[in-house]
């Protein structure tokens, strides 16, 4: 057995990424591409409003970046201390951000939602601020993002599946959640 598997097994990942990919196909996720194709085509993620997911599934550990790629929406710097990303890293957990798109009075859809999302992470004054410690992971590019469509409101499905997830972590938030 290689040693990038050895490792990946180790630290779950593995069964774990398999295990969270099925989980989340088998509740009606889609997509499963990276950012960096989204990066370039974005054709194919709904037009509707919907709950989106983005996952770490890389065999090291994280390496953190001082200045991200995240953009400067209002002049608000959105970098934060390394110490503080490394302090908000759920070890072994392939799920790091959990969002929403629509609910409420936003007319949001998945489509316009992650458009804006991945337009903040390449620099843009968008305002995306949630999610943000993704930009500053040094293979952000790498994250795969999977959506779900909803006709319940995209707000209390995202809040109980964080719910869910800190129910299962010592009740710790997935890392680029910041708030419930």
């Amino acid at each position: 057995m290689d040693n990038t598997k050895t490792r990946l097994q180790q630290w779950g990942l593995i069964k774990g990424m398999r295990e969270i990919t099925e989980n989340l196909k088998q509740n009606g996720f889609e997509g499963f591409k990276t950012i960096g194709e989204l990066k370039e085509n974005q054709k194919g993620i709904p037009e509707e409003q919907g709950v989106y997911v983005v996952l770490y599934s890389q065999p090291q550990e994280p390496s953190f970046l001082e200045k991200g790629t995240g953009g400067f929406f209002k002049d608000k710097n959105p970098n934060i201390e390394i110490s503080e990303l490394k302090a908000n890293w759920v070890d072994g957990e392939g799920i790091v951000y959990i969002g929403k798109a629509g609910g409420g009075n936003s007319k949001a859809t998945l489509q316009s939602r992650l458009a804006q999302y991945l337009k903040f992470g390449m620099g843009r004054k968008i305002g995306h601020w949630g999610g943000r410690y993704i930009w500053q992971l040094a293979d952000a590019d790498s994250l795969i993002v999977c959506w779900k469509t909803t006709t319940e409101n995209p707000r209390d499905v995202e809040a109980d599946m964080i719910a869910k997830f800190k129910a299962g972590h010592d009740g710790r938030r997935p890392f680029a959640n910041l708030s419930d």
